[in-house]
């Protein structure tokens, strides 16, 4: 609960640095481009809204579990994630986070330049069977 207060007050925040960027003047009446924006400098911030996705693949089967997290993030590469919230589907609450778990630990592997040093959270939805992830990514804004 504490997280999702967190998130909510960072998201309120806005990005400073990306409304400057944005506040920049356009190129003059002599058609001359200016200098491309440099990448912002200080503190960077969270989006607001998480990308949703979800995996299906046996808890055991690594390299399943693999392909699958390569598959439902390749149209964010170049993104780094900040945070990861992931609930395990079981009828089992403790079998849920076990699956949370073991789907957190292996993002690194699965897009290490996406999820190198992003906090993750496990957690459990209690319906539906096993071996089934759904996934909330808070990517950060530049």
């Amino acid at each position: 609960m504490l997280l999702v207060v967190t998130l909510v007050a960072m998201g309120d925040r806005g990005d400073p640095l990306g409304a400057a960027q944005t506040a920049r003047p356009t190129p003059g009446a002599s058609g001359k481009a200016t200098a491309p924006p440099k990448k912002p400098a200080g503190p960077r911030a969270v989006e607001r809204k998480p990308v949703e996705v979800a995996i299906d693949a046996n808890a055991s089967d690594t390299r399943r579990i693999i392909a699958r997290l390569r598959a439902v993030t390749a149209k964010y590469q170049g993104r780094q994630a900040a945070i990861v919230l992931t609930f395990g589907r079981n009828q089992d609450a403790g079998a849920g986070v076990a699956y949370a778990r073991r789907v957190n630990s292996l993002l690194d592997e699965a897009r290490p330049e996406m999820f190198r040093g992003t906090t993750t959270r496990d957690f459990v939805l209690l319906r539906g069977s096993s071996g089934h992830a759904d996934l909330e990514i808070y990517f950060y804004t530049h």
